[in-house]
């Protein structure tokens, strides 16, 4: 009797933290794309273990500048574009949206191609097609499923990240070497050690993520409030604030942890495989996975295949949702993944117009690195003065009312601002 009411009780539990969990889940899953898995794979094939302490130490940086973004779309109602029109004149607002579309752009592109590429080494058969299908599919889900749906699909695609666990534990791992590397770091200043390090921080830090989870927070806040009069709306920035402060909390931090924690797998994986046997250049995540086959067996190159396709169908959609958010609300356009398309024509137009140039420019002969370059670039100039302005919104009493951020969010929020800074004067100098 007390096993099963012991045990029921611990279902309850373990429903009430999934419930929890959603736009801060979803968003630090995407952030290990296609393009960060090869990232990661780069940084493990060429400096082994050496990285490892990256993912520890930008950990608490992406908790706090997330919390900031889901904390200003969670009392204002609004996504981060729209809070962002009153802390900058609007045709800065308009060109950092106008970059973020032209990276996430590339990016999708270069996710969609790793996506096609992982699948021909599963089963064989034209690239190319898979291509096609995968950035037709994620186009058609976008638009004709509502979000309350489509969030359970991509919360269950989060589960594919564990491939990467599980891949770690398929190969022999030295962990003594790997724990002295991680917690003593041995740092070595030259230009390609530079170049990694910066690739890395930009990778785990995108503006995109900013985007995404502020507005998710407001749409949240929009379906919670449907049913409420007037008056209860007027009241509701303090009630909800307070209610949701602990979720937001738990789904953020959750996100970021496990983003960061399957990035530190990925390295020690091709660290102990790819590196250990001379193979020092990755271009491409599929090329990791392929390179992974001859040295470390079928099953893990299979597990680290099934991730690339997953962690792309998350996170694609998210990329070119965040950039139809930002777009939409910074011409004071409806958008919303929960209206029909006829509801918000500017809206779907944004991610659909991102995702199909993504997808054309996946068919081309483009180089997906030279791509991913580009997009690290473009998000290096505009995640700084956009950092600003969030730290300036969410500080704001104006805007936040008595929800303004507490003296340790700013603190962290700060520091992450200071650490892309650095990032970016570094990779503007290492690159050019």
């Amino acid at each position: 009797m007390t096993n099963a009411s012991g045990n029921t009780g611990n279902a309850k539990t373990a429903k009430r933290l999934l419930r929890m969990l959603g736009p801060g889940l979803v968003t630090g899953a995407a952030d290990d794309d296609p393009s960060g898995i090869a990232t990661y794979s780069q940084g493990g094939a060429q400096f082994g273990y050496a990285l490892g302490w990256t993912m520890f130490l930008t950990t608490p940086f992406m908790i706090a500048i997330q919390l900031v973004s889901a904390r200003i779309g969670a009392v204002t109602g609004q996504g981060l574009a729209a809070n962002l029109d009153k802390a900058m004149p609007r045709s800065v607002l308009h060109g950092v949206v106008g970059l973020l579309l032209i990276a996430n752009t590339l990016n999708i592109a270069a996710d969609i191609a790793a996506m096609g590429d992982a699948l021909r080494l599963v089963a064989g058969g034209p690239m190319l097609v898979y291509i096609a299908l995968f950035g037709i599919g994620c186009v058609a889900a976008e638009i004709l499923i509502p979000y309350h749906t489509y969030s359970g699909y991509l919360k269950t695609l989060t589960l594919v990240l564990f491939a990467y666990v599980a891949t770690a534990f398929t190969v022999r791992i030295p962990w003594g070497q790997v724990l002295v590397a991680t917690f003593i770091p041995q740092l070595s200043w030259n230009r390609d050690f530079t170049l990694m390090l910066v690739a890395i921080f930009g990778t785990t830090i995108s503006p995109y993520m900013f985007f995404w989870q502020a507005s998710l927070e407001a749409e949240g806040r929009k379906l919670r409030s449907k049913a409420k009069d007037a008056a209860a709306m007027a009241a509701l920035p303090n009630r909800l604030a307070h209610k949701d402060s602990f979720r937001i909390e738990i789904d953020t931090i959750t996100g970021m942890v496990l983003s960061n924690l399957i990035g530190f797998f990925i390295i020690v994986t091709t660290g102990a495989t790819l590196h250990a046997h001379g193979i020092a250049q990755i271009d491409t995540a599929a090329q990791a996975a392929q390179a992974l086959r001859p040295l470390a067996g079928p099953l893990a190159f299979f597990l680290f295949a099934l991730g690339i396709i997953g962690t792309g169908l998350l996170a694609v959609p998210v990329l070119a949702g965040s950039a139809g958010y930002a777009v939409a609300e910074s011409f004071g356009w409806e958008g919303s993944l929960e209206l029909p398309a006829r509801g918000a024509p500017g809206f779907y137009l944004t991610v659909a117009a991102a995702t199909l140039a993504g997808l054309g420019a996946a068919l081309t002969p483009l180089d997906p690195i030279r791509m991913l370059f580009w997009s690290a670039v473009v998000n290096g100039i505009v995640a700084v003065p956009l950092m600003v302005a969030m730290m300036i919104v969410v500080a704001s009493y104006k805007i936040m009312g008595k929800f303004a951020a507490s003296r340790a969010l700013l603190i962290g929020g700060w520091g992450a601002t200071a650490l892309m800074a650095v990032v970016v004067a570094a990779m503007l100098v290492t690159s050019f």
